[in-house]
């Protein structure tokens, strides 16, 4: 059964640039690791995407209608459809002491921030600096080798799968919900509660489920902090 605007799909992806084999971003740890691009504390498993919902390229994202589940396939993506044709007019020189001012020691191939735009170091020499504002892949063609891993089907499969996509770090397992009468209700694992921005991150997932499951009107989390056992010791019976 062809794939369509609105369905949840589990996305496992190589995406490289087509004049250099170079990789650039995957799902797959293993090949994270091979190509030096590994990162420790990102999360590599499928992506959750929902088709037509731009959470890929639109390239891409176009493309997975004609996929099958499990069906490994390639896509190419011209600049015009990806990042677009790179500009000369966004490569400019900097006096050095421009950057180190700010307290940036610039490298070549470094991305810097400068007056609130991301750059790439592109030379450096007679203190000054050249910097590439483009996008790093504009004027690159993409391929992607993208296989659907699986669709979801219920509203309890699609929970979960946003769940995780806010809250990455936490087992999906280790939440448990029940959706009854228009109402979600999440227990929260107690991990998940010391985690930074956990509650932007129940907010957004709310909004999710709220949005991609029109029948869901309430979404409510509960908290339970337990109580530490306390250990007992045995004391002798008295005679």
């Amino acid at each position: 059964m062809a794939l369509q605007k609105g369905d949840f799909v589990l996305l496992d992806y190589v995406a490289k640039v087509k004049e250099t084999g170079e990789v650039f971003d995957t799902t797959n740890e293993e090949t994270a690791k091979k190509e030096h691009l590994h990162k420790e504390g990102d999360i590599y498993e499928p992506k959750l995407v929902i088709i037509g919902e731009g959470w890929v390229l639109s390239a891409l994202d176009e493309n997975l209608l004609t996929m099958e589940i499990d069906k490994p396939a390639t896509v190419e993506i011209p600049p015009e459809k990806a990042f677009g044709q790179r500009d000369p007019e966004k490569v400019k020189r900097v006096p050095l002491k421009q950057l180190t001012s700010k307290e940036i020691t610039p490298t070549l191939g470094q991305r810097i921030e400068l007056n609130g735009k991301m750059a790439t170091v592109r030379a450096i020499g007679a203190g000054r600096v050249l910097l590439d504002f483009n996008p790093p892949l504009a004027g690159k063609t993409l391929v992607y080798e993208v296989n659907v891993k699986k669709k979801l089907e219920t509203p309890e499969e699609k929970i979960s799968a946003l769940i995780h996509r806010r809250i990455p770090q936490i087992e999906e397992s280790k939440f448990s919900f029940t959706l009854k009468a228009k109402t979600v209700t999440i227990e929260m694992p107690e991990e998940a509660l010391y985690l930074e921005g956990i509650q932007i991150a129940k907010r957004g997932t709310a909004l999710d489920i709220q949005r991609f499951l029109p029948e869901v009107a309430t979404v409510k989390f509960v908290e339970t902090f337990k109580a530490e056992q306390k250990k007992t010791t045995e004391t002798a019976a008295q005679t």
